[in-house]
């Protein structure tokens, strides 16, 4: 083993820090969970003291120097991942001005954008004007200026999470192209910050563009760790920072998904269907493409908001004895619900689950549902219910994706916490009916954000090189074409129905109840 490359994985509510060689072989891990997960001063709000990542970053790197110190000595780069659309506002000693803003916090701005006639004509004419309003409510730095205004004139820098990492180990204002996903004044077709003459963004999220960082294309070094931050980490001082790209980014890549035949599946707690293309693509017309890890690319992707997150829910809502029978067998609570399933049929005698616990901007009045209830259903069913309602929606996605892209998607890679369990992975492949192959580590977007770091310090000469000397897969699940047949028939006839009927539903709901607040 020549050299190593260190990757920082900053998630919701975990931090990782994990040690790959240029095999892409997972040499150390350990994950440090924050003492909880976020603080919601009020409800819907959620804040994250950046400190809780300083600290989790600190103890992560001590436990693993700790375990494998020899390793330690090798490293040749450090990347940084992290959740997407995740805020921080510093002032101009580069201190936190107050928590970082999370991505699920749900608090809304008021619209005060000044879009000029003709973009407001613009969005009207495509049925976008209401997407638009919500968008720019939904923008954290628009929130801050509003009711915080004190705090907004003393913001030096507004920082996405993966930003104030770089900052925190280089002391740069810098940030990688691949990671400007959120709510930002941000033109994702020409991967540079939007230009007011020119472009729309800067209207909706009214950010001035000095208090934004630099950016640079994936793969090149912002930076060298300082002093300070190798006391911090215990990396030695001068280490290269190499810019990588989003933690869905990363995953892409980290499952060999080069091309646009190939479809990464993201089971996470937000769960998205994306290719790679050279070309500028919208699966969902007017909804951005986002930027690939690799410089001068990009992956459409289509969105389930709440995805895998509803297993949770699941589990802690009516998955109580499941949980306790678990702890007691030292088992997952996924794994008893597995046994469970086999009592169960494929279909789920009918019972249909579409899954928009959290809605998107193309649907926003857009409410999850679950139909078909009989006497014979139970929890166990309900719990394939979800399962299968959250394929038909990545089924859903892949069509989206090939219908803009042009190509058939051959084969589906599977990574993140819901690709762990083979039923899942299995009943994907059967909805999709297409293969569906597991990677060899769940570690995705580590393992993506070390890819980088290779190719980064010139290891690698080409991301397809460093791809096929890192990328493994664990696991290929072909589609049983029976029960394959039998979920085309309930795609086709019963989920792809669901939202249009019911649609005029959801908007009387919104209107009677004031839920959600859009």
């Amino acid at each position: 083993m020549s050299e190593v490359v260190l990757a920082i994985d900053c998630g919701t509510q975990s931090l990782r820090v994990l040690l790959f060689d240029s095999n892409g072989r997972l040499i150390e891990v350990h994950k440090e969970e924050y003492p909880q997960t976020y603080t919601s001063p009020r409800p819907g709000w959620a804040e994250q003291d950046v400190g809780v990542y300083k600290s989790a970053l600190s103890r992560a790197c001590s436990v693993v120097k700790e375990r494998n110190n020899a390793v330690w000595k090798k490293i040749a780069a450090v990347v940084v991942t992290t959740q997407r659309d995740t805020c921080v506002f510093l002032d101009k000693d580069g201190k936190a001005l107050k928590p970082a803003v999370l991505w699920l916090d749900q608090r809304m701005a008021e619209y005060d954008s000044r879009l000029p006639l003709h973009y407001r004509i613009g969005f009207k004419i495509v049925g976008m004007d209401k997407a638009a309003k919500i968008s720019a409510k939904k923008c954290k730095a628009n929130w801050v200026r509003q009711n915080e205004p004190e705090i907004w004139q003393k913001t030096h820098k507004f920082l996405l999470l993966s930003g104030w990492f770089h900052y925190l180990l280089t002391g740069n204002f810098v940030d990688s192209v691949a990671n400007q996903i959120g709510h930002i004044p941000f033109n994702y077709k020409k991967l540079a910050w939007a230009d007011p003459k020119h472009d729309y963004q800067p209207y909706l999220f009214q950010i001035e563009r000095d208090k934004l960082p630099d950016l640079v294309q994936p793969a090149t070094v912002i930076g060298t760790l300082t002093k300070e931050a190798s006391q911090l980490t215990q990396i030695a001082e001068g280490t290269p920072l190499i810019a990588a790209g989003s933690d869905k980014g990363c995953e892409t890549i980290a499952l060999g998904c080069l091309t646009e035949s190939t479809a990464c599946a993201s089971l996470g707690t937000t769960t998205t269907m994306q290719i790679t293309s050279k070309r500028y693509l919208e699966p969902l017309k007017f909804m951005p493409s986002y930027p690939a890890v690799i410089p001068q690319h990009f992956n459409p992707e289509v969105e389930i908001f709440r995805g895998f997150w509803m297993v949770s829910w699941f589990k802690k809502e009516f998955g109580n004895h499941e949980t306790q029978v678990a702890q007691a067998k030292g088992i997952t609570a996924e794994d008893v619900f597995d046994e469970l399933l086999k009592m169960t049929e494929p279909g789920s005698l009918g019972l249909m689950l579409q899954p928009y616990w959290g809605a998107g901007l193309k649907i926003p009045e857009a409410r999850g549902a679950i139909i078909g209830f009989g006497d014979v259903h139970s929890r166990a069913y309900l719990y394939r219910a979800i399962i299968e309602g959250l394929s038909y929606a990545l089924k859903d996605a892949a069509e989206k994706i090939q219908k803009v892209s042009g190509a058939n998607i051959e084969k589906v890679m599977v990574t993140g916490g819901g690709s762990k369990s083979d039923f899942v992975c299995q009943t994907l492949a059967d909805v999709l009916n297409k293969k569906t192959i597991r990677g060899e580590i769940y570690e995705g977007s580590g393992l993506g954000a070390a890819i980088v770091g290779f190719v980064g310090i010139k290891y690698y000469s080409s991301f397809e090189d460093a791809v096929r000397n890192m990328v493994r897969y664990s696991r290929e699940f072909t589609p049983n074409q029976e029960y394959a047949k039998l979920y085309s028939q309930l795609y086709e006839h019963v989920y792809r129905k669901m939202y249009r009927r019911l649609c005029p539903l959801y908007k009387a709901m919104q209107e009677i109840t004031g839920y959600p607040d859009y």
